[in-house]
């Protein structure tokens, strides 16, 4: 990310932010078969204790082919599909004048080139190392993972957090009625706090690392319903998600920091709202998260102190 893009973030002070924290509380939650779909029922106390209540159908096919195929990325599993891809390739069009030999005595992929010439060599391996990464490219693509760097400069392998939440945006708009019946103020600010409330009080589940982690807890959006819980970035994609199926054009953009994440939408900033700056569009910040109940603009001390010093990633949910 570029730092100098960050022009601005104001702040509340820590008691302000304090004295609107409510702890968030799932009353119930149910899911039943109706015929091809599942009846999901949810209630919850919002940020102002009052009782809310939300039931929507979600299409059975949706529920369990949507994702069917996502796992936890395991780098031997990615490193054969290299390898055997990579064997075909140079089985179907070999290298002239170069012997390629593949050892099969360790589970990194291990390539030795030889011929008589030290160039042709050495374009050989230029050329095979352009091909593992076009292949280990495609490996990541096909499972829904891409490579991303984080905020100290590491690259690492995660969840591609935003297209799986665009591809998840047709199966919440079963979703969108809903909601807009329930707020009767249609406008953004209010629509967004309140799918706030309903995923703060889904039960939390927490983050393992999300560089060591290769995925390993996250659930997908409807696997996240299914399922009622989820970690913070399942819950922020879940999020981001129903923003667009319910708002087509508003601009998202998700935001990660160590172990959280949070997210930001376009929307003009009130009193004193925890804002960002990034690309030309400030963005109000929201943390979907729980267990406290935050308004859109709201954040707690210690993220808002981690984002405020730079140190995070972002990915714009185009």
């Amino acid at each position: 990310m570029k730092f100098n893009d960050i022009l601005f973030i104001s702040t509340f002070s820590i008691l302000t932010i304090i004295s609107k924290y409510s702890v968030a509380e799932q009353l119930s939650f149910h899911k039943s078969k109706r015929d091809d779909n599942y009846l999901f029922e949810y209630s919850w106390r919002d940020i102002n204790h009052q009782k809310q209540s939300i039931e929507f159908l979600l299409p059975k096919k949706s529920l369990f082919t949507r994702f069917r195929t996502f796992k936890t990325y395991k780098k031997a599993m990615a490193s054969e599909f290299v390898k055997l891809s990579l064997k075909k390739h140079l089985r179907d069009q070999p290298i002239d004048k170069v012997q390629i030999e593949f050892s099969d005595q360790s589970a990194e992929l291990q390539i030795k080139v030889s011929g008589e010439s030290n160039i042709e060599v050495n374009n050989a391996y230029q050329k095979i190392e352009k091909l593992q990464q076009e292949y280990m490219q495609t490996y990541l693509t096909d499972n829904y993972y891409h490579l991303f760097t984080m905020n100290n400069g590491i690259q690492g392998i995660k969840p591609d957090h935003t297209r799986i939440a665009n591809e998840s945006v047709d199966d919440l708009k079963t979703v969108k009625p809903v909601i807009l019946e329930k707020v009767t103020v249609k406008n953004i600010r209010k629509v967004t706090n309140y799918i706030l409330g309903f995923i703060q009080t889904i039960p939390y589940e927490t983050l393992q690392s999300r560089a060591t982690s290769s995925g390993s807890g996250f659930n997908t959006p409807l696997r996240l319903l299914w399922e009622n819980k989820g970690d913070c970035d399942s819950k922020v994609t879940l999020t981001v998600a129903l923003l667009r199926a319910l708002m087509p054009r508003i601009k998202i953009a998700l935001i990660f920091i160590d172990n959280h994440a949070i997210f930001g939408i376009d929307i003009p900033a009130e009193n004193n709202e925890t804002t960002l700056l990034f690309g030309g569009t400030t963005y109000v910040l929201a943390d979907p998260t729980g267990p406290r109940l935050m308004n859109v603009g709201q954040l707690s001390n210690e993220t808002k102190n981690i984002v405020l010093s730079g140190l995070y990633s972002i990915e714009v949910f185009e």
